[in-house]
């Protein structure tokens, strides 16, 4: 049987073979506890000190600011709660955005519910976050403000760098959540200003479970959770050696690599466009034709139902729903409903992203399978 053709990247990656390669002894002999002081604790402890130092590499910064979660969603949450409900004497509003990932905004709703204030950033049609805005919003007791670095759903990049000088001349902490701009774009913490950056390993062909925070030196928090004092005293726990071994190994791998692993991706997600709207009527692309993610393309096909089209590909194509439609009902994404894409084109949205693994030849299959689909159901 051919497998379907990968184009889901931003929702999860593959692992590298050269991460499998790096795990792979911790499956097997290295086995100890990295807080161990005896022989089988030293080449743990020596792997998980070496990863920290691969992700300070793709991050520009000191080994000292990096700490291992569970995971993107983690990282966000402890950015958020360790790190606002430190402050909350200093005064209790939190700004983020409208496209934020659930891993943000649910993190926010929570807060809300305990005594914070949360302002909810609109975005343009595009899904940018207007700088104006957020300095608008900005109040006396504003003490964090988390606009995600790129929108996972429809690749628009937002203008991290310019909010950051923002905040930082007001004192406030600037966080963003690059769980998937990391690997396909620039993360160096300096050049975007931040003082907090989540990043999760499944998105840059690491391993699923891992993930990264990175903390400016001198900022300090609430523990996320209490024990034992690992990371620093910031989140107690024996370390996932296998995992922060992958995640360290995918982040050299992407320092390395990512001039030419974002052109090619680009060229394949270029590909997909130009075939799509030369071969489709009543179709629009979403989100910013410039700033975005090289591989991501968010496509709507007017009046049709993204749940359909997948349904039709589905053996050929695999790749996920802007929209989900339920008997006579429609459930538009979040993120489209924040760029106001009218109903009639959001329901039939489609996301493409684009890896390093994918071929020409996938993205000529993918095309004719799409194409196919989209004329029988038009018909």
């Amino acid at each position: 049987m051919t497998l379907p053709i990968y184009l889901d990247y931003n929702g999860t990656t593959p692992l590298a073979p050269e991460v499998i390669d790096a795990m792979r002894p911790f499956l097997a002999t290295d086995f100890g506890n990295p807080s161990s002081n005896h022989w089988y604790g030293i080449k743990p402890k020596q792997a998980v000190m070496a990863a920290r130092g691969q992700v300070a590499g793709i991050l520009g910064c000191m080994t000292s600011e990096v700490i291992f979660t569970s995971g993107g969603s983690e990282s966000n949450n402890h950015a958020i709660k360790s790190f606002a409900g430190a402050r909350h004497i200093q005064g209790g509003h939190i700004i983020t955005s409208s496209i934020e990932h659930p891993a943000i905004l649910e993190v926010c709703r929570f807060m809300a519910g305990h005594g914070f204030a949360v302002t909810v950033l609109p975005v343009d049609a595009d899904g940018l976050v207007s700088p104006s805005d957020v300095a608008a919003a900005v109040r006396p007791e504003t003490i964090m403000i988390s606009i995600m670095h790129a929108n996972n759903e429809v690749g628009t990049i937002q203008p991290i760098a310019e909010i950051a000088i923002l905040a930082r001349r007001q004192g406030i902490l600037m966080h963003t959540d690059a769980a998937q701009s990391m690997g396909k774009i620039s993360t160096k913490v300096d050049e975007l200003g931040v003082d907090l950056l989540s990043i999760a390993g499944h998105k840059i062909y690491g391993p699923k479970g891992t993930g990264g925070l990175y903390i400016r030196e001198g900022i300090e928090a609430e523990i996320f959770c209490h024990g034992a004092g690992q990371e620093n005293g910031r989140r107690a726990g024996t370390e996932n050696v296998l995992g922060i071994v992958g995640l360290g190994q995918a982040c050299a791998i992407a320092a390395a690599e990512l001039e030419q692993h974002a052109r090619h991706m680009q060229e394949m997600r270029d590909r997909l466009e130009l075939g799509l709207a030369s071969a489709c009527t009543d179709i629009r692309f979403n989100g910013h034709r410039e700033l975005r993610l090289p591989n991501t393309c968010s496509v709507s096909f007017l009046d049709l139902d993204a749940t359909r089209i997948l349904e039709e590909i589905g053996l050929n194509v695999a790749a996920s729903a802007g929209a989900a439609c339920h008997a006579d009902q429609v459930e538009i994404s979040h993120v489209l409903k924040a760029m106001k894409v009218p109903k009639q084109w959001a329901k039939g949205t489609l996301r493409f992203t684009t890896g390093k693994y994918t071929t020409e030849a996938e993205i000529d299959r993918a095309l004719e399978a799409i194409v196919t689909a989209i004329k029988k159901l038009r018909a």
